[in-house]
């Protein structure tokens, strides 16, 4: 099957961001005087819309209001530990730049909502700009569900088979597959082992290895 697009998450995938994020939920229970069992959270929240990271969390069904509270607070803290040190994952502009120089169009398509978003790509820069974003605040169901994915793809017009998904996460591997799609991991935050599935067709720690391994050059680009 041609390749006609690649479809990026964001955290962890274009930006080396996850540590930042588990500080940040750190910091947030400290404040409010919780306890977390951070790797468990993590596990659970990763790949989860605000709405459904703030019901795992807190253990239950929580309001609108109250998870627009907790994902205020959070990702604010957030955004200001991870923005004294936001590194992209790395060679991930150049190589997102070299695969629209061979004409596949490229989203993103991340759980993480509007303000992480603009955050983001503000500090990125991308050349070009992705033709597509969707987010996690658009009301369509976290990851494993495909629903961002497959709403990135028809935004670009790109059948879900001729797309392949960047993702660091189990949920968007997984994600990945349920939409049809094939699946590279990117082991900035888990092992390949834990990336693995029949559709992931490589698995390296950042994009220079791609670059290095000539994957560009590999594929069979849809016209």
């Amino acid at each position: 099957m041609s390749v006609g697009a690649f479809i990026f998450d964001m955290d962890g995938t274009m930006v080396d961001s996850m540590p930042w994020h588990a500080q940040a939920w750190v910091e947030f229970a400290r404040r409010r005087g919780m306890a977390i069992d951070l790797p468990d959270l993590m596990r659970r929240t990763t790949g989860r819309t605000a709405f459904e990271c703030a019901c795992e969390l807190m253990g239950r069904e929580v309001s609108e209001a109250e998870s627009a509270q907790i994902t205020h607070e959070k990702e604010t803290i957030y955004r200001e530990l991870f923005g004294a040190a936001f590194r992209e994952v790395a060679g991930f502009r150049s190589f997102a730049r070299a695969a629209a120089g061979r004409g596949l169009k490229i989203a993103v398509g991340t759980a993480g909502d509007r303000h992480n978003i603009a955050f983001t790509l503000s500090l990125l820069d991308m050349d070009p700009a992705p033709l597509a974003v969707v987010g996690g605040d658009e009301g369509l169901p976290g990851k494993p569900q495909p629903a961002i994915f497959l709403e990135a793809a028809r935004r670009i017009g790109v059948p879900a088979a001729s797309c392949i998904v960047f993702e660091d996460a189990p949920f968007g591997i997984e994600a990945a597959r349920r939409g049809g799609m094939r699946a590279v991991a990117v082991c900035s935050s888990h092992s390949a082992s834990e990336l693995a599935g029949s559709h992931v067709i490589a698995a390296v720690r950042d994009y220079n290895e791609l670059s290095q391994s000539n994957f560009l050059e590999t594929l069979d680009v849809a016209s």
